[in-house]
């Protein structure tokens, strides 16, 4: 699992906090955000509630950052990316970025196999492809500094429109194993990457689940989540290996479209609670816990019937605000049975 808290100064990237693991937030760059009060037109369509509410919203891209991030090995033979050495999860760290900003990631191969980094969804050059066939891959051992481009949306000279880069996107591995990076991706070298808009709302929490072959963030048992009633939730939905699978999440819904939130009173978009995916798919919402249902436990699940009997499911539990569900104790709670395991970490290992 990976879980990340929004302070009032976002921050671009941070390592997310892990329900049984000792996984905590470090920040890499701020991640400027604007009062909702103030205005930006995106925030101000999804609603005049969260306008008067002071919801926080993307900035503006600013200039080329660099981070660092480190491939590396796990005690139980999978493999991570991390933001600092020796600290490896599954999925990677959450990467954001804002349209129009740049991103250089310096790639440190701390595995004894070579390793690379592949992004979806954002612009590069082939020096930055990371595969064996352009050369980018790393040694073990050695490091390499892949960019990463983002755009907004333009008009092309016959009249069409070009897209931006926002949406919801991964990162992966694409040598070990295969030149395809089928050992890498197996082993749990992924990641989810997020371009926003400025202007797009910001959550308070972000989930990631992984489907990869039968596993759920590499797990045969899902992770389990939590977050307070009335709390803004994104959730980042990826689909890795060979198998589709169709993402459930009981007593929520969500818009399906770029954000998951209708834009307007007009908005058309279908309204779901389920969405298939296939592998290299990804896709994200953002919901308020327990809205309309209030606190509880909510399971979500992998829908094909024989993946969910399999493992593929888990807890999304929505608490109240002194963090207690009615009608359930502390022992039903997320992180008190093994079934809470929601990451792998050096230190959780």
């Amino acid at each position: 699992m990976i879980e990340k808290n929004t302070d009032v100064t976002r921050r671009l990237f941070s390592r997310r906090a892990f329900a049984t693991t000792a996984a905590t937030a470090a920040a890499v760059a701020p991640f400027a955000v604007a009062s909702q009060v103030t205005a930006s037109p995106t925030a101000k369509a999804a609603g005049t509630t969260a306008a008067r509410a002071g919801v926080k919203t993307a900035g503006t891209p600013g200039d080329v950052r660099r981070i660092t991030l480190y491939a590396e090995k796990l005690p139980d033979g999978q493999l991570g990316y991390g933001l600092e050495a020796g600290k490896p999860t599954i999925p990677g760290p959450l990467i954001e970025m804002i349209e129009g900003e740049t991103l250089e990631i310096e790639l440190v191969n701390n595995t004894d196999v070579t390793a690379s980094l592949h992004a979806h969804g954002v612009d590069y050059e082939t020096s930055s492809d990371g595969t064996r066939m352009n050369d980018s891959v790393v040694q073990p051992g050695g490091r390499y500094v892949y960019t990463w481009r983002t755009h907004t949306p333009g008009d092309r000279p016959d009249g069409t429109i070009e897209p931006g880069s926002a949406g919801y996107w991964h990162y992966h591995d694409h040598v070990v194993g295969t030149d395809h990076g089928t050992g890498g991706i197996l082993r749990g070298l992924y990641g989810p990457l997020v371009v926003r808009r400025t202007g797009d709302i910001l959550p308070d929490k972000t989930l990631t689940v992984v489907f990869n072959d039968m596993k759920t963030n590499n797990l045969t048992q899902a992770p389990d989540f939590t977050a307070k009633l009335g709390e803004r939730v994104e959730f980042i939905v990826i689909a890795h290996g060979n198998l589709f699978h169709t993402f459930h999440i009981h007593g929520h819904r969500w818009a399906d479209n770029r954000t998951g939130m209708l834009q307007g009173p007009k908005d058309q978009s279908r309204i779901i609670d389920t969405k298939t995916t296939g592998p290299a798919e990804s896709f994200g919402f953002q919901v308020i816990a327990g809205e309309h249902v209030g606190p509880g436990m909510w399971m979500y699940h992998c829908h094909v019937q024989s993946h969910s009997d399999m493992g593929m499911a888990g807890m999304f539990t929505v608490t109240d605000a002194n963090g207690n569900v009615p009608g359930h104790s502390m022992d039903d709670m997320p992180g008190h049975s093994m079934s809470g395991m929601s990451g792998h970490s050096m230190d959780g290992m």
